[in-house]
């Protein structure tokens, strides 16, 4: 199977989506300069910028299909290479993020992370596994992936593991019952992927394969496990602080709400 060939087998898979404003624009340069810029425009639908020291917030457009969905991941610098998490809704995505962190940022990904089975996140593993850079997920997610036509090598995560400058951690089923959230103790920063949702987000988004009823207890195990989170990134929009879960929390309890008798 050809890699272009693969990649849109993964487009059949459901995504998050959950409309969301761009993030604010800094200091904006195209990355032709020595020294990477606080914001780089890598395409006009990839673009990456800095969150905290060596931590790098990666947004990704959906093409018109997906009605141009911005999707949020994480380039992680760990030493002299850095860490791929979400790879991008496509391929051409992937390779932009990889060519940037190898050339400008001069710390090429040595491995990437996925946290969930949707498009919006394993849209590019096929070009990580064309340049040979590991991908991990859990075994739960390389299946329903494959269910649904990823056919790649990846390595099987453990529910709790350390992966670099990284904690992985699988809090229980949320958003889909596969989500992984990611932690950097270096800067205090959680990333919730789909499972967290962004302080404008006004409902849950697509729940089409949520467990309902787990996620609260999820959301707490993560709330208990990290404490000193001070940044939450959701998979979708701005990142925030903890009352991010309590939002997400709120929505669930809406969501579980009994409609109001009609007047």
């Amino acid at each position: 199977m050809t890699i272009l060939r693969a990649c849109a087998l993964v487009f059949l898979f459901s995504a998050c989506v959950s409309a969301f404003p761009t993030p604010p624009v800094g200091r904006v340069l195209e990355p032709s300069s020595t020294e990477p810029p606080d914001e780089a425009v890598l395409a006009e639908d990839v673009r990456v910028r800095r969150l905290a020291p060596g931590v790098w917030l990666h947004v990704t457009l959906a093409g018109e299909d997906w009605g141009r969905i911005p999707a949020n991941g994480l380039l992680i610098e760990d030493g002299v290479s850095s860490l791929l998490v979400e790879t991008g809704w496509n391929v051409r995505q992937a390779e932009l993020l990889l060519s940037w962190a190898r050339d400008t940022l001069h710390r090429p990904v040595r491995a990437g992370v996925v946290t969930h089975f949707h498009v919006d996140r394993i849209g590019g593993v096929p070009a990580l596994v064309a340049q040979g850079v590991p991908v991990s997920m859990r075994e739960e997610t390389a299946r329903l992936a494959a269910e649904r036509g990823l056919s790649a090598p990846v390595h099987h995560l453990s529910d709790a593991q350390e992966w670099g400058a990284l904690s992985l951690f699988f809090p229980g089923a949320g958003h889909t019952r596969d989500n992984l959230v990611v932690w950097h103790r270096g800067s205090g920063l959680l990333y919730g992927g789909c499972f967290v949702k962004d302080a404008g987000a006004r409902d849950l988004g697509n729940v089409e394969d949520a467990d309902l009823s787990a996620w609260p207890a999820s959301l707490e195990r993560v709330r208990q496990r990290y404490p000193d989170m001070r940044t939450v990134l959701p998979g979708h929009g701005l990142p925030g602080g903890p009352e991010l879960l309590a939002h997400t929390q709120a929505l669930l309890r809406a969501a579980a709400a009994p409609p109001s008798p009609a007047p």
